[in-house]
């Protein structure tokens, strides 16, 4: 059954998993006049850089990926503080929830504790509740021949094969342009625009979303991260023929990363704008989360012994976000 948080993975990781090898996968070109204004954010803009030539192309390609490959390896070692503020759709929006967590990976995904519920930090009995949980399923990951945990194991690495598959399938599905430099929150970024390739056959359900999403992504010129990604769904998206349900056009998704250690850039913020329909019930999403106070935690062994010694100190909470 295609769910509503299902509808968001797939946008997400349309528009923003793609991004890291795709980016200036086709020759350059010059920049054009008329391009999109830039985000909130941007200082500067300086259209009299000259475009990258071909060798550069290739060489900064290989940089990016790489780089973004080591990001997603790093994000599986790495807790965070997440706020997450869902909203009313409208030209006069509301806030209907605002909660944060503390996100702890698991090895087989992430365990999300809740920290706060608006302003009102959790109860402290019910913040260790939590981490005798976490305990639980730390424990579970790292014992090599439990059940349970090689279950949820194997179906954790099968969603990363499978993800690896979508993002070499997205790293065809483009028409890449280079469009200039700018300074976004006080980086220097070359600015590229992704368009879909009328050319591209996909081999998916997934896969053929590509065909509907357009992006625009900020690359640091230095560092070779991605700073900012845009994504902007240009047509409906169709589940199941239609049956299952439809993303509507007018979609956005996008995320900011910085750098939360040495070589390592992770998501600071990223925002979904979109609707849709599953079967015949209309639904909007409107959803910021904001990521703060990255460490790293380790593999689920490491992070046992983390929140086996929280709870023999009697900790009762992570950190006041």
């Amino acid at each position: 059954m295609l769910e509503r948080v299902a509808i968001s993975m797939l946008v997400s990781a349309t528009a923003l998993a793609s991004l890291a090898v795709i980016l200036f996968a086709q020759p350059a070109a010059l920049p054009q006049a008329g391009s999109q204004a830039a985000p909130q954010g941007s200082a500067h803009v300086n259209p009299d850089a000259p475009p990258p030539t071909d060798a550069e192309i290739r060489a900064r390609t290989k940089r990016v990926t790489e780089n973004q490959h080591k990001n997603d390896e790093a994000l599986e070692q790495y807790e965070r503080i997440e706020r997450h503020l869902d909203r009313t759709g409208g030209s006069n929006p509301r806030t209907v929830e605002d909660d944060t967590y503390r996100v702890v990976p698991t090895g087989g995904g992430t365990m999300k504790l809740l920290l706060k519920d608006g302003d009102k930090p959790i109860d402290p009995a019910a913040y260790r509740q939590q981490l005798q949980l976490l305990e639980n399923i730390l424990e579970m990951m790292s014992q090599p021949n439990n059940s349970r945990g090689k279950a949820a194991l194997e179906k954790y690495e099968r969603r990363k094969r499978e993800r690896a598959e979508f993002v070499d399938a997205a790293s065809e599905a483009y028409l890449t342009k280079w469009v200039g430099r700018e300074t976004y929150n006080g980086r220097d970024c070359d600015v590229v625009e992704l368009d879909p390739d009328p050319n591209f056959h996909p081999r998916s359900m997934f896969q053929s979303a590509l065909a509907h999403v357009a992006a625009k992504v900020w690359v640091d010129h230095e560092a070779d991260q991605i700073v900012r990604g845009e994504a902007h769904v240009l047509s409906d998206i169709s589940f199941g023929g239609g049956i299952l349900g439809k993303l509507y056009r007018g979609g956005v998704v996008s995320m900011d990363q910085a750098e939360v250690a040495p070589g390592i850039w992770l998501a600071t913020r990223t925002q979904y704008d979109f609707s849709g329909r599953k079967f015949l019930f209309p639904f909007e999403q409107h959803q910021t989360i904001e990521a703060s106070h990255y460490r790293r935690i380790g593999p689920p062994a490491e992070a046992l012994t983390v929140v086996q010694s929280e709870l023999t100190n009697g900790k009762t909470t992570f950190r006041d976000p």
